[in-house]
């Protein structure tokens, strides 16, 4: 009988280069992150909810969401 599931294997588990990646991934958003809060305390950005310069503890919360988020889906 055939499968007509996909058997392969969809996230590299301790391959170097799938490591080196998952953290590249990391540093990548969080480097976006504090940029993107260096001009909120610059200049507001203006999206919704992020008004006031007051507002970039916004963007820090976002931003530990998002690293745990990715922490997660690569482990």
């Amino acid at each position: 009988m055939q499968s007509h599931f996909d058997t392969g294997a969809r996230y590299c588990s301790n391959e170097p280069n799938c490591i080196q990646r998952r953290s590249r991934m990391t540093k990548i958003l969080s480097l976006v992150i504090i940029g993107l809060m260096v001009i909120q305390i610059i200049k507001p950005l203006g999206l919704p909810g992020l008004k006031r310069r007051a507002d970039f503890w916004k963007l820090a919360v976002m931003a530990l969401a998002l690293i745990v988020v990715t922490a997660g889906l690569s482990h």
